[in-house]
């Protein structure tokens, strides 16, 4: 019967390793959930250029930079030289593909009583051979967890080692974890990310009322004086222009939505500040720059 890990017992010597870089939208919620789990987390910075690593810190999480191949048996090394204790170690590499919510069943790893399990991503149209004659020093980590006496024997192995080659004594296991196939985008998600962008943009101006409010002001004034000489028109004549009631009709109705859109976007601009208050985020941008 399998075990769910109990999420409120945090898992003694045990020590969770987050390896990725660039990923300061999930680092955080990386962090906390991981932190839950085990009180000994650790990230492997591959490289950042973003705020990624400032991000860590500050949420209490020991940070490491990995310039090595991220393999199994020199990220074994690296993380033998660098932990000097009887911890296991729960490596999870933070790719495109991986979701949070995969975190609980990697962690019920640890609970299985593995030397070394190891989870690697491969072409979901490929066909794999035995994957126990798969050369370790070419396979890319999905995630990978080592017992402290799995840790020392992956570490003692070459780049060119099989999982073949590991004494019977040690419990191993290596799947092949198939990537989703990604469906090509069209040209209107590519358009949608600019409109976010552009939508981000206005919410930081912090002047959406004078960016649209104003203008939506003068159209609806606008519009309005107008609608009163068609009505004044259509009484006298009994007949009215369709361009000037188009015109006066659209005037109306943009001036109107740009008012309601100005609002919108300053209240959703005093929502972000408070936000950005609450967890501190500015003084975290202060220290990036």
């Amino acid at each position: 019967m399998l075990l769910l890990w109990d999420y409120h017992m945090p898992k003694e010597n045990l020590r969770i390793i987050l390896m990725g870089k660039d990923i300061e939208l999930r680092i955080i919620s990386l962090i906390v959930r991981s932190q839950e789990i085990s009180e000994n987390v650790v990230y492997f910075d591959l490289g950042s250029s973003d705020s990624t690593v400032s991000l860590a810190k500050d949420f209490g999480c020991q940070i490491l930079e990995y310039n090595l191949e991220p393999f199994a048996p020199e990220l074994s090394k690296f993380i033998a030289d660098s932990f000097d204790d009887d911890f296991s170690s729960l490596v999870i590499s933070i790719h495109d593909d991986w979701k949070l919510n995969e975190l609980p069943v990697i962690i019920n790893r640890a609970n299985e009583s593995w030397d070394v399990y190891f989870s690697f991503i491969s072409d979901a149209l490929a066909v794999r051979e035995d994957t126990n004659e798969l050369v370790l020093g070419s396979l890319q980590i999905d995630y990978l967890f080592l017992s402290r006496k799995g840790l020392i024997e992956l570490a003692n192995c070459s780049s060119m080692s099989s999982s073949s080659e590991f004494s019977s004594d040690y419990k191993v296991r290596i799947i092949e974890s198939q990537k989703q196939i990604k469906i090509p985008q069209r040209e209107s998600l590519a358009t949608a990310s600019k409109f976010a962008q552009l939508f981000y943009w206005m919410l930081e101006t912090k002047h959406p009322l004078f960016l649209f409010g104003v203008p939506g002001i003068v159209l609806f004034i606008l519009g309005y004086r107008l609608s009163g000489n068609v009505v004044d028109t259509f009484s006298e004549f009994n007949s009215v222009s369709i361009g000037v009631t188009l015109t006066t009709i659209a005037m109306t109705l943009v001036g109107l939505f740009a008012m309601m859109v100005a609002l919108i976007l300053y209240i959703m601009g005093k929502q972000v500040e408070q936000i950005q208050s609450q967890y501190n985020w500015k003084n975290i941008d202060d220290k990036t720059t």
